[in-house]
């Protein structure tokens, strides 16, 4: 039996199946019924039986084979290191606009890892291009009805998606959503947005392509491109002017218009940047249609908004913070967006908490997003000696900033009291010394269910120009 994939255990859960066998944290699993196991998916079909012989190599490398007997509906009870034992596939495009090729240099290795995962992007919402899957993988997703995925389109037409991935064999991206279609899988689908490359005529023809078939894509995200200081031997791509981005709202906000009225939501969604440059209002809550590319930065400005008036109302103005004067460190983007909300905070609570806005000298200046502040800009550009709450985002699992600085490194730089906040709610709720809630729903980033409006929907909402960001 091949046991060359395995799934090392993190943890066993208490009075599960697996802990009354004896499975220890740190050991493996190598089979379930003598069937080897390529990832968390292959255990949750395989654990379905209710006999089961489980291949075991302890942590001294000794296999043990162990005989368990459950429910139907029980949980084997192992969590895993990785969700994926035979190794995360990854991308062998070369995208014009690739983030990762334009890091800077140096930093832990994990960072430089362009995953292309049909199963991260099933599990966990991981962006995928489809342009590495075999017939075999075709088949498994078919099979096992992995739905949705998350896939990184960028353009409908042939010729433009091969030139910006330089890939010759990755124009082919709508007969491969076909297939899936065919067999009832539905998509996300992204489109990173290139000034000259793939905005204008090809976005609508993007859109026009993807709205056509919305009975299985799902929503269509335009994120603008990214560049950070890095730019060594890397494609000269530019951001787009303030005058652009205006004009990709106005055009984004008549498709949405559309699609409210025909679809019943608003299909296509931008990243926050865009109505930051512009200097545009953004979309109430409700055009987000529960927010189903959060983790993508759509719509997080608006979902921090609503979610800070809604702790707003569950608070009294009569109680007194422990602490009056909290600095949380954001990009620059947010620290425009976010001052008023602290302004009334401060007035209604008799405090001077403060959004900071850190420029980003690590990643360059044109990258002004909270998620990609290193340790260092914001240890040095903090005013005074005031306790500090990091946003959750930038840091990683480990509590690590992008920068590699840990955050006990930046607790014991600083001298202050650091505490994390994960979202709106938690964040109002630390500022006013007040405990989180007991079933911690509301401290972490609460979105609304994935409700949509009404078919029909013919609310209109027409974004109010106020000038251009600086």
């Amino acid at each position: 039996m091949d046991t060359s994939w395995e799934g090392k255990i993190s943890s066993v859960k208490k009075h599960s199946a697996a802990q009354a066998a004896g499975i220890l944290p740190g050991e493996s699993l190598c089979a379930i019924n003598r069937m080897p196991l390529r990832d968390i998916l292959d255990v949750s079909f395989a654990a379905a039986d209710t006999e089961l012989e489980l291949t075991i190599r302890g942590t001294d490398g000794k296999v043990r084979c162990l005989q368990i007997q459950k429910e139907i509906d029980e949980e084997l009870g192992l969590s895993f290191e990785s969700a994926v034992f035979d190794k995360v596939r990854l991308c062998h495009n070369h995208c014009v606009f690739c983030f990762v090729d334009r890091m800077i240099p140096g930093l832990r290795r994990g960072l430089y890892v362009r995953d292309d995962d049909y199963r991260l992007s099933f599990l966990y919402g991981n962006f995928v291009t489809l342009t590495n899957l075999t017939e075999e993988d075709f088949s498994r997703i078919i099979q096992n009805h992995m739905s949705p995925l998350y896939v990184s389109v960028h353009a409908t037409d042939p010729g433009v998606r091969r030139a910006m991935m330089k890939n010759s064999r990755s124009g082919d991206i709508m007969e491969k959503l076909q297939r899936l279609f065919d067999a009832g899988i539905h998509i996300h689908a992204q489109i990173v947005c290139c000034p000259g490359w793939n905005d204008g005529a090809v976005l609508e023809k993007s859109y026009r392509d993807l709205v056509a078939l919305s009975d299985y894509v799902e929503d269509m995200a335009i994120v603008p491109v990214g560049i950070t200081k890095n730019k060594e031997g890397l494609p000269d791509l530019r951001l787009f002017s303030p005058e652009e981005a205006a004009g990709i709202v106005e055009t984004a906000t008549g498709w949405q218009q559309e699609c409210r009225r025909r679809l019943g939501r608003s299909f296509v969604y931008l990243g926050d940047e865009f109505y930051v440059l512009a200097g545009v209002e953004m979309p109430p809550a409700d055009w987000y249609d529960g927010f189903p590319q959060l983790e993508n930065g759509i719509g997080l400005t608006r979902n921090f908004l609503t979610e800070w008036k809604t702790a707003a109302r569950r608070h009294s103005a009569g109680i007194q913070p422990e602490h009056t004067d909290y600095v949380i460190p954001v990009g620059i983007s947010a620290g425009k967006l976010l001052r008023p909300v602290m302004e009334q905070f401060n007035r209604c609570y008799h405090t001077k908490n403060q959004f900071v806005p850190i420029t980003n000298n690590f990643f360059g200046h044109t990258i002004n997003v909270t998620g990609l502040l290193a340790g260092s800009d914001i240890l040095a550009q903090l005013p005074g000696n005031r306790p500090v709450i990091l946003p959750a985002v930038v840091l990683n699992q480990d509590n690590l900033f992008l920068d590699d600085m840990s955050l006990q490194e930046f607790v014991n730089q600083s001298g202050r009291n650091v505490k994390i906040a994960k979202g709106a709610a938690e964040l109002y709720h630390l500022l006013l010394s007040q405990p989180l809630p007991r079933n911690g729903t509301e401290a972490r980033n609460s979105v609304p269910e994935k409700t949509l409006p009404p078919a029909g929907n013919n609310t209109e909402y027409v974004p109010q120009f106020s000038g251009t960001a600086e």
